[in-house]
Order: C-alpha cells, then structure tokens, then sequence
C-alpha cells in the first residue's frame, strides 16, 4: 500500500510504499477514502523538518541536553549513532481520515466489516491507503454525511473540546483569537450553540473570512476600533476566549486579558506563548485553561489502545463522544464544512497538496484515495515471496521491529558480520521499516507475518515490544526459522507456555529449533576477563550487583502490558549475567520492593538469587537515584580475591594485594551476542545460550515478581529433564 511519509532529515514529503499494517485485538482496518491536511498543525509540523541541525538544536535544548548525557554516558560514537538513526528515518502524518472497515479485531463491540467510520490519532489515522485504529479512536458515519466531511471529524473535536474545557453558556461572546483551520471550525460550533462570536487573526484576509462562517466581527489586534467594536456586541468585556493560534509568542494570550470580563475564562487550544502578566490577570481573576487535543482520553493508553472507556456518568465527553457529537451536528446541518475544503489531491500528488498550504486562504485539502469505485474496498494484496538475494554461504535475515534500539545497536551489529544478507525488515506499521529499508540497507520490507512465512529468510530477529517477543517466536519456530529474539523471552508464563508448546511441536518432528535470546552482557569482552579470573574456582561466588536504572514514568510502555515491567524487562540482563558467570543454575529467588509509591512501579528492587553451587547473587535495582552516578556497578568475590566492573567500561581484578586495572569504550556485548548467533546460525551449530538456560533465566526473573507479591522464597523450576521429553502439560513452574 501507499503512505504519505516526511523525511525527518530534510521534511520533504511523498508518498511511500510500505506494508499494510496487521489487524491486532481492540482494533480494526480501515480502507482510507479521504484524509485532512490541516494547513496549521501539519504544516507547522514540516517547517520544523525542513531547519537545519543548528536550528533545530535551538528549537529542542531539551533534546541536546539528552545527546550530551548520552555521550558521557556511552561515548561520543553511540551518541553519533543515536543522533544519526534518528534523522535517517521517516515519519507518518496525518490524524484525521473517514473511510471503510475492511476487518474487526476480537474484543471490538460496536463496528463490523463494511461500517462508514470517521479516525483520529497520530500514528493511527496516517495519510496512508489502510490504517489500523483502536476501537476507541473510531466512531460510525451517519448515513447522511459525506466522506468528505467526516475526514475533518477529529480537527473538529478539537475545536467541541476547546467550548466544553471554557464552559461555554448559551449566550455568552466568545473571541475566538486564531482564524485557521481549528479557529473557524470553533466559530461554526460557538454559533450552533447560540453564542455570539468575534474573530481575531493577524491577517486581515482570514478575519475578514471569519465573517462569511458566522462570526459577528472580524479583526486584527491592532485595529484601533477593536475594543469599541467588543464592547458592542460584549459590553462588559468577552466572556471566554479560545487561542487557536500557532505562535510561540505571548500576544494572544495577553489580548485574551486585556478583552476579558472580569471573572472571564481563557482557553488555550493552540500552541502558543502563555507568557500572560500577572497584573493583567489578577486585576480580573481570570481563569486560564489548556484543551488537551479532543477530549478526555487523548494520552491515555488503557482509553486509546487498551479499549478502556470511561463510564459516561463520570465522563461525559470523552474523544470518541465529542467526534461522535460533531459527525451528529453535520447529521442535522447544523454546522456545514464543505466551504472548509479547498481542493483535493489524489494520494501520490501529496508534495503537491502540502506546498498548496503555503497559501493563507487554505484550510485544509484532502487526500483522495483509489478505492475501486466503490465503496467497498479490494482486497489487499500481500507480497508474493521473491527469489533470495543472499550470496551462496550466507545467511539471509529478517527483522521484526525497527525502533530505536534496533536502529541504533542490532541493525549496524547485524551489518558488522559478513556474509550476511539483509532480506526482509517488518514493523506493526510498516513506517518504521520503511525507513529501516533505506537506511539500514534492507532489499525490502514485509508485514511481520509475510516475514515470517517468507521461504528465503533463514533467521529472524524478533526486535518489537516485549508482549509480542512471545507471538512471534512461537509462529517464527512453527516455520523453522532461527530467531534471535531481543530480550525479554516472554513477559508471563501463559506467553512462555505458548512458545514450549511450538518448540514441543517440532522437536517431536525431528526438528531442533534454533532459539537466541538478546542476553548480551555475558557476551561483553569483561565479562571474559571475569569469567578467566575466577577459573579454575573451587568455592562458591558472591556476587554483588547495583543497578542505578533511573526514573521511568508509570505511563511510559516498558511499564504497560507491552512492556512486560521492568524487572522482566531489564532486570533480567543482571539474572542472566549472574547465570553466565557462577555457570550453576539458579535455585531460589527471594526478592524484596520498597512500597509501590505512585511515582514508582515497583521499580526498586532488592532480589537474592541462591545457585545450585552455593553462590549468591545479590541484585540492587533502584529507580531513586540520581543519574550522574554510573548506571552499573559489579562486585565479585571468591577465594580472596575481587573483580569490580563499572558500566563495562572499566574492570579492576584484584587478587594477592595486587590490582590489574582494564579501560575501554563501553561495551556490553551486543556486537558479539549477534555475531555469534550468526555464525552458529551459519555453521549448523546450537544456539550460544542453550534453550533451558534460556528458559531458567527467564524462570528465575518472572520468580522475582512472585516473591515479592507473596513476600516468601520461590523455587525456580528444574530443566534437567530435556525439554522435548517433558509432557505439553507440564506446568512452567515447578
């Protein structure tokens, strides 16, 4: 399919073949016949694409900020990289559309096949031929009304969320200070209501236009007649005024003061200055507010990608109503947005309809798209398998996921080794692989199902979000392939019961999957030299780990469903790091978390893991501390002597009074975990983790959250009994 795409680096944009995305639970397809440019917010959104580094480095101190960090933390190359893999990618725009549902996940109760649907969301509603949107971001078209005039739904939600944030009265004067897009829509709705109406823009073309869409006067700031010509049709001053301008300056703010009844509201919609003197709204106790985007919802992801509504005794108005109530007042022709629409472009002449919105006399343009004269939609059509391009001898991969760990550690690993072919790259949208495919130098991308159905891929790597490591496993050893999986295995047991049950399968048929997990630390060169250092032991070890991971908000996916958390998330590299250096299995898990403060989300941890060879491992994982302090710290005694490891950058071995001293660049081993899986891979050898250390590793981090809900030692279960010999039944935990 086609998708409208902009070139971060330069801002350019065009249209872009990429994968449609896949159905998931929650949600549905839709078939796009039309989609809003917004000639404010998307444009604004190009010219910030279109500066140069410097300006935008001015623009985003914030960002810099977090480079430099980055650079000290990990090294002016990594921070290269990162900053680099950024630029070199693309991005979807878009967040208004209406088209036709082509599928229904399971769990969707109100939509079926067929359904005229109106879509909001960045990331969900895209320029693009077919999108996958959240039930909650859907809502049915009334019969009456066009697609054309439901593609703008959202763009007018904005607007009903900007009136019901200033508690708009019947009979109140609303100055609606910004006459765009979102500006003139507010004007239509503020009338419907049966408001009175001042519009107020610095060019005089568009508040004069305010006039001809209702509003009782249009001007600009310094018109000299504008305070005569408020008191007028408002005597004791503007009751509420909504700011849906796009300015980073404070005027508008500050005029909203200086209109403003005593008592009055202040609304602000669009992104401007709110730098607005004390003086001036004190002298009148005004109320200042912000609309966040189109209404209650927006930014919360149980609400937009879980299907989680808010009862509607509690929350009235949440996004979904306010769209459902917009299509409703262009039901009954009480607001008409035809005269809204400047043009419309077919899909490929995209460049063309953007550079169209230089002009001050657009609104907005829609983009056509070919829906076979019909409304109902083609079939899509999948991507039939090509003949490999891999050269004899080499090992032809494909990737599932393509953020910003894969863009900037596993795709330039994976480029590292030779002999390797870069056959497929597959994301849940199919944006992200595109841009993989041109920068990481992929022949081609694929939905990760094509992926991984596709004959000439030998090895995938699994690199999505951690609820979907699972999924993908199970399906990619279902069609023997041999996957490298990014940490984590699994985030419960129900997920590594699903993959036991796909390796069972095939081993009973002869076939010994090939199952990598992304544990890179124990593949760090120090962790060599540890491992050498402690040869030859004859006592247990006591290991001694302090993690210093930092704050991650509670709203931020690793601590979603998706995420899995962060003790299975990240805490289980340390687990697995004790594992590879005692090389006993881990016996028993206790574990301990400081209460679960709203702040935190059981993000400070202090867990003991006893080895069958009488080591203990002692693991600090703290989300309180303070960042300038090195992220990782590693002590290891035996027998009199010590290793002590700092962020894989510095090793001090001391033994007989005498310390060895070693310095690098950081390295933890993600370079040499992917070589090796690949020269395995390539060789016909097994995996370099074996798959029941994989599964203890994995056993032992999921114990860790159990131990500390029950507050009592977990066993870890036992695989000394071959996995293809223990029954399908088995519980994973012993």
């Amino acid at each position: 399919m086609k998708a409208v795409l902009e070139d971060v680096r330069s801002g350019t944009v065009s249209a872009h073949d990429i994968p449609a995305p896949e159905l998931s639970d929650g949600g549905i397809l839709v078939r796009t016949h039309f989609s809003a440019i917004s000639a404010g917010t998307e444009r604004a959104k190009l010219q910030a694409g279109e500066m140069s580094l410097v300006q935008k480095a001015l623009q985003r101190p914030d960002l810099v900020r977090q480079v430099l960090n980055h650079a000290r933390a990990s090294g002016v190359r990594a921070a290269y990289q990162k900053v680099r893999s950024r630029l070199e990618t693309l991005s979807p725009l878009g967040y208004s559309c209406s088209g036709t549902v082509l599928a229904v996940g399971s769990g969707v109760r109100e939509l079926r096949v067929g359904d005229r649907v109106a879509c909001a969301g960045v990331g969900y509603a895209n320029h693009a031929e077919v999108n996958y949107v959240p039930q909650n971001l859907a809502v049915r078209i009334p019969a009456n009304v066009s697609f054309e005039q439901a593609a703008v739904t959202t763009i007018g939600a904005i607007a009903m969320q900007g009136l019901r944030q200033g508690g708009v009265a019947f009979g109140e004067t609303i100055a609606v200070i910004g006459a765009g897009l979102v500006g003139v829509l507010t004007i239509l709705l503020a009338k419907a209501a049966g408001c009175r109406v001042v519009a107020i823009d610095s060019d005089p073309g568009r508040a004069a236009q305010a006039e001809v869409f209702g509003a009782d006067g249009g001007f600009i700031p310094t018109d000299p007649h504008l305070a005569g010509a408020i008191r007028e049709v408002a005597p004791f001053g503007i009751d509420v005024s909504l700011l849906t301008a796009a300015t980073p300056s404070s005027e508008p703010i500050e005029l909203a003061a200086r209109i403003a009844r005593d008592r009055g509201r202040i609304v602000v919609v669009g992104d401007v200055g709110m730098a607005v003197s004390r003086r001036a709204a004190y002298a009148k106790e005004l109320s200042i507010t912000c609309s966040r985007s189109y209404g209650p919802g927006r930014y919360d992801q149980s609400y937009e990608e879980e299907g989680v509504d808010y009862p509607i005794g509690y929350v009235r108005w949440t996004e979904r109503r306010n769209m459902e109530a917009f299509l409703d007042l262009l039901s009954r022709k009480e607001i008409d947005v035809g005269s809204l629409i400047s043009s419309q472009f077919p899909l490929e002449e995209a460049e063309k309809a953007y550079s169209s919105l230089a002009t001050q006399k657009i609104y907005t343009v829609l983009l056509r798209y070919p829906i076979g004269g019909s409304a109902e939609a083609a079939p899509i059509a999948l991507a039939r398998p090509e003949k490999s391009s891999a050269p004899q001898g080499s090992v032809s991969v494909g990737c599932i996921g393509a953020g910003g760990f894969a863009r900037d550690v596993i795709f330039p690993a994976i480029r590292n080794v030779s002999r390797v072919s870069l056959e497929s790259v597959a994301s849940a949208s199919g944006v992200t692989a595109e841009a993989a495919r041109k920068s990481a130098g992929f022949r081609r991308t694929q939905s990760p199902s094509e992926l991984l159905a596709n004959p000439q891929i030998q090895a995938v790597f699994i690199l999505s979000r951690h609820d979907t490591h699972a999924p993908y496993l199970a399906s990619a050893i279902a069609n023997r392939k041999a996957v490298f999986v990014e940490k984590p295995l699994a985030t419960s047991r129900e997920q590594v019961g699903l993959i036991l049950d796909a390796y069972r399968a095939q081993v009973r048929e002869g076939y010994g999957p090939f199952v990598m997990v992304g544990f890179n630390r124990r593949f760090a060169p120090f962790t060599d030299r540890v491992r050498e250092f402690f040869a030859g032991r004859r006592e247990p070890l006591i290991l001694n780990f302090r993690v210093n991971a930092g704050f991650i908000p509670r709203d931020h996916w690793t601590q979603q469903a998706q995420g899995g958390g962060r003790i299975v998330g990240e805490l289980c590299h340390f687990v697995d790091f004790a594992r590879s250096v005692t090389r006993s299995p881990v016996e028993q898990v206790s574990a301990w978390a400081l209460p679960d403060f709203a702040k935190y989300n059981r993000d400070n941890v202090v867990a003991t893991l006893a080895f069958e060879d009488g080591s203990l491992a002692n693991l600090v994982y703290v989300a309180n501390g303070d960042r300038a302090v090195p992220k990782e710290q590693m002590e290891i005694f035996c027998e009199g002597a010590v290793a002590r490891l700092v962020d894989f950058r510095s090793l001090e071995l001391v033994r007989g009074g005498k310390t060895r001293t070693f310095r690098s660049r950081p390295d933890k081993g993600h370079c040499n975990a992917v070589a090796a899986t690949l020269e395995a891979i390539r060789s016909g050898q097994d995996s370099p983790i074996p798959f029941e250390e994989i599964l203890e590793v994995t056993d032992a981090t999921l114990a860790i959250e159990e131990a500390i809900s029950s507050g009592t030692p977990i066993r870890v279960a036992s695989w000394l009994l071959p996995v293809a010999e223990a029954s399908s039944e088995q519980s994973f935990a012993s």
